[in-house]
């Protein structure tokens, strides 16, 4: 299936679903959906971070922090959460990615979606997706600290990077 084509809820800005229209339309349109944000990290703690391919609807050969993606008609936060770490990571048998916060992000250019954060951890061999990922590796937070400032990377992934940090300096 055409990535554009998927079916996607629609929601407000209370995050409750007021209609079903295919991603491409809800993108030409800057209808506001749903999209989870999974910080992965290997057994070292490192954090996976990849450049998106070119071809990627939205944010193209940007760097990113998160795996993640859209939410499906119909499917929950956890399960978009699990299929996309799965899907993203090319990996089976994930454990349930931890919940963790969720925000409204909105660019304030037609770019709007409610973004669940979520962490998990993956000792497995990872085979990301050619499709979705041109580079990857696994970085420490020093590194993608030192990389912030130099590499192009997508603006929601920064915001809810951004957010990730505050939150956990609040516990």
């Amino acid at each position: 299936m055409n990535p554009a084509d998927e079916v996607l809820d629609i929601v407000d800005e209370r995050d409750r679903v007021v209609a079903q229209v295919p991603r491409g339309e809800a993108y030409d349109r800057g209808l506001r959906h749903r999209c989870v944000f999974i910080q992965a990290r290997d057994a070292a703690g490192r954090l996976f971070v990849h450049r998106r391919t070119a071809t990627k609807l939205v944010f193209p050969a940007l760097y990113d922090m998160f795996v993640g993606g859209v939410v499906g008609a119909g499917e929950s936060y956890d399960e978009a959460a699990l299929r996309e770490a799965e899907e993203e990571l090319g990996v089976s048998g994930l454990d349930r990615p931890e919940f963790l916060f969720k925000f409204l992000y909105d660019d304030g250019a037609g770019k709007s979606w409610w973004s669940a954060v979520y962490e998990v951890r993956c000792a497995l061999p990872v085979e990301p997706q050619v499709e979705e990922v041109q580079w990857y590796d696994f970085l420490t937070e020093d590194e993608v600290e030192r990389r912030l400032g130099a590499w192009e990377w997508v603006p929601d992934g920064l915001a809810a990077y951004e957010r990730l940090r505050a939150f956990r300096a609040a516990r």
